[in-house]
């Protein structure tokens, strides 16, 4: 699928190659914002911390998820965009 959802999902996608981008909310645990950085500095894998869980949460119509992995490049490229102050979808 183009998004992994929850810890152990995405953890998986990133050391399948599958993730092109690790989302974490900003009120997510330091411990797993730490334990994700260093994952995705390790496999290559560009991460974002940014949202809230809530905001992440009612994005991708789920409840409480706050780590999420995007698995297509188009869309993380378009994403990554976004996040960083570039683009504005519309």
């Amino acid at each position: 699928g183009k998004l992994t959802l929850g810890t152990e999902s995405v953890k998986s996608a990133i050391i399948k190659k599958q993730a092109k981008l690790v989302i974490i909310a900003e009120d997510a645990a330091d411990r797993t914002k730490k334990n994700f950085t260093m994952l995705c500095e390790k496999e290559n894998v560009p991460i974002r911390i940014t949202e809230k869980i809530e905001e992440i949460s009612q994005a991708i119509g789920q409840v409480n998820k706050a780590v999420i992995s995007i698995n297509d490049k188009n869309f993380s490229e378009g994403l990554i965009k976004i996040i960083d102050g570039g683009d504005t979808i519309g």
